[in-house]
Parts: C-alpha cells; sequence; structure tokens
C-alpha cells in the first residue's frame, strides 16, 4: 500500500448558470487528495493520512474515496470544518483562495499520527498542509519519522498566495527534499523555491542533499527528470484541455504507479534506475496527466483508461 499524507478539501471552481450568471460548484480536491484518487484509480493499493470533517462537505470527500477505493484506515474523522479553496482559471491555468481556518486537516497535531503496518511501503507527501501548523511540524514529523525504512514520494506543489512566511516554508520544504527519494516539481515551483527558472541547477542540488530522482512538469512543454548520473525529457501528450486542475497530481500518481509496476519503487532501486525505465515511467505518466487536463477538474484516468 501506499499512503498519500496531506489535505483533503473542497475546490470550488467557476461555472454559468443556465441563466448566464456567475456560480461556483463544488468538487472534492486537494494535491494529496488527488494523488490518492489517482493512484488507487490505477490500480494501486491506496490509503489517506488526513483530517476528514463530519460536516456536509466531509461526506462528499468520504463518498469520492469511496467510490475510487481509496482506504481511510488512517485518516482522521473528526468535527472540525472542511477546508474550502475557490479556484479562478485564466487561461486553462488556477488560481487558488484558500478557507482555512481551524479545519479538520490545518489542526492535526503530532499527536495523531499514524503507525503504518507492514503492508505500507511508500508514503507521499504536499502540499498545501505542509504551510499552516500544526499539520505542517505534523507531517514533516511523519516523513522524518518513516524515511529510513519506506520509499517517500514528495510534490511541494506551491500556492505561493497562502504562504506568509517564505522563508519558513522554504526551509521546510527543503528538509523535506533531502529525506525524500522522488520529488516532482513544477517549473513553477523551481522559480519560487530558487528564485531562478533554471531546473537543471535546482535538481542538481535537490539530488545531492538525498534525492534519488527529481522530475520537473513543465505543462504543455513536458516534463524533465533528473537522476545523479542523467536526464532525460519527455513532451507531454497532445489533448484538447479543458482545464489543467488536478495534471499535477495525476502525474505524480502515474509516474509512482508506473514504478511500483516496474518494481522499482525501491531506495536502492530507484537510486539506480535505468533511462528505458525511466522514460517508460514518464510516458505513463504524461499519458495520465492528459487525460485528467481533457476534462473539467481534478478527474483522474482509471487504469482501464491507460490499456
Amino acid at each position: 500500500m501506499i499512503v498519500c499524507c496531506g489535505e483533503s478539501l473542497i475546490d470550488f471552481l467557476p461555472r454559468k448558470t443556465a441563466e448566464g450568471a456567475g456560480a461556483y460548484q463544488p468538487f472534492c480536491g486537494g494535491s494529496v487528495f488527488n494523488t490518492a484518487i489517482a493512484l488507487s484509480r490505477l490500480g494501486v493499493p491506496t490509503g489517506l493520512f488526513t483530517g476528514l470533517s463530519t460536516d456536509f462537505f466531509g461526506d462528499m470527500l468520504r463518498e469520492e474515496l469511496a467510490a475510487s477505493k481509496v482506504s481511510l484506515r488512517y485518516a482522521k474523522q473528526w468535527e472540525k470544518p472542511t477546508t474550502l479553496a475557490f479556484v479562478k482559471l485564466a487561461n486553462g491555468h488556477a488560481r487558488y483562495s484558500f478557507f482555512d481556518d481551524n479545519s479538520a486537516v490545518r489542526m492535526l497535531t503530532k499527536r495523531d499520527l499514524p503507525v503504518f503496518d507492514s503492508k505500507v511501503k511508500a508514503l507521499h507527501f504536499g502540499s498545501i498542509s505542509l504551510i499552516p501548523e500544526p499539520c505542517g511540524g505534523a507531517l514533516e514529523a511523519l516523513l522524518a519519522r518513516e524515511a529510513a525504512t519506506r520509499v517517500i514520494t514528495f510534490d511541494p506543489n506551491i500556492r505561493a498566495g497562502m504562504i506568509a512566511n517564505r522563508r519558513a516554508h522554504l526551509a521546510r520544504l527543503n528538509r523535506m527534499i533531502a529525506m525524500a527519494d522522488v520529488v516532482k516539481v513544477s517549473d513553477e515551483d523551481v522559480a519560487w523555491m530558487t528564485g531562478k527558472d533554471d531546473a537543471r541547477a535546482a535538481a542538481r542540488t535537490w539530488l545531492k542533499r538525498g534525492a534519488k530522482l527529481v522530475v520537473v512538469t513543465r505543462g504543455a512543454k513536458g516534463a524533465e527528470a533528473f537522476t545523479a548520473s542523467y536526464s532525460v525529457t519527455q513532451p507531454a501528450g497532445k489533448v484538447k484541455v479543458a482545464d489543467t486542475v488536478g495534471a499535477g497530481d495525476t502525474f505524480m500518481a502515474a509516474l509512482v504507479a508506473a514504478l511500483r509496476q516496474a518494481r522499482l519503487l525501491d531506495k536502492k532501486k530507484l537510486a539506480t534506475i535505468s533511462e528505458a525505465n525511466l522514460r517508460a515511467a514518464l510516458g505513463f505518466a504524461a499519458r495520465a496527466a492528459a487525460i485528467t487536463c481533457s476534462r473539467p477538474g481534478a478527474n483522474p484516468p482509471w487504469a482501464k483508461e491507460m490499456a
């Protein structure tokens, strides 16, 4: 099993009513939530460590997770409100406004951290849940506790509008990257984290600190992956884009699913992954992300759609 650790929330996406008025429609979301959904749909046994509200938005999230067969064994369910994210789309790209005070995810503490059994082989971490306290510190502590014995995948998925203290958040991200095995970032993440659009330099730094594989996505320009000994590029899939909501999360999940299918989701094997195997994993991830881009909202593909 792979357990995804982080946020679950409700995205309110802009829509038009029958009369042409502007409106917002609720959808289940959150980077880590989307990654868990995508992993499970691709046939990977998946769990989610998050905080789930007992409110009706929490019911929506539980129903979506159940429909995609994501285990809630490690989730904490309690009477805190669900995080809400209002989304503005501009040229197919998403901007967010978050409402997170006292939420079911934000108020997770180190006391809520789960104990995993031997079936849990890997943990995935991200994104906005790493920003606020106490949940940010709790998730960092969980990663530190488990990094020596389980494969760690990481997607910082920067949402700059939520980050009040850039220095503190960047320090946390760099600490977590140093303990991670697979790091996936966007070109926008690289620019925010380093102040430069130099993916190669950023990847070189993170690989020296401890990561074994760094993948940088560039939207329609595809992706580039870096190891300690080589790099490869992957073009994006060609589709008519509905929006890009959940595309990066799907890419992350499909990359992990492909590595698992090839029996490479192992610390030693990741450190020596062949160029051919990496190209195959990147191609699978790009196809999955393209399918998500072809339909509105975060709606990752099922395994049968990837056949």
